[in-house]
């Protein structure tokens, strides 16, 4: 699969309910359709992860892949996430002064208890015709 020039990629829990809202979040304030998405359990969410060597069993919600630049992974790929939207969301990037290893505590309470708190779907999203384009593989 060809991944459009330009275009960061989100990896995300198609599974999860907490992970499902925000990729609706996030597609309603990408104005620049900056971002793809694809679930971590499809084969191109398979073969991104290990092309980079992220262990899913540590990182298992969100990643932040801009090809032939960086990845992101947890409270980061969130903040470089927030980094694309316009307004008020660039105030979010005051976060980045947090050291990582506190911001990642408190993501990883929240990945941990994900499915206990907002519950998981039986397979992964399916994307509206009008969002199709959005979603690879």
């Amino acid at each position: 699969m060809k991944i459009e020039e330009g275009k960061k990629i989100i990896l995300f829990d198609g599974v999860c309910n907490l992970c499902n809202g925000a990729i609706q979040f996030i597609i309603k304030r990408d104005k620049k359709d900056v971002f793809r998405y694809a679930a971590l359990q499809s084969e191109l969410g398979e073969r991104l992860v290990s092309e980079r060597g992220i262990d899913t069993s540590k990182v298992d919600s969100f990643v932040l892949i801009e090809p032939g630049t960086a990845y992101y992974i947890k409270s980061s790929a969130a903040l470089e996430i927030a980094n694309n939207f316009s307004g008020l969301w660039k105030l979010t990037q005051i976060f980045k002064w947090i050291p990582e290893s506190i911001r990642n505590s408190i993501y990883d309470l929240v990945a941990r208890n994900r499915y206990k708190w907002f519950g998981r779907k039986d397979q992964c999203m399916i994307p509206t015709p009008e969002l199709q384009a959005k979603f690879l593989g």
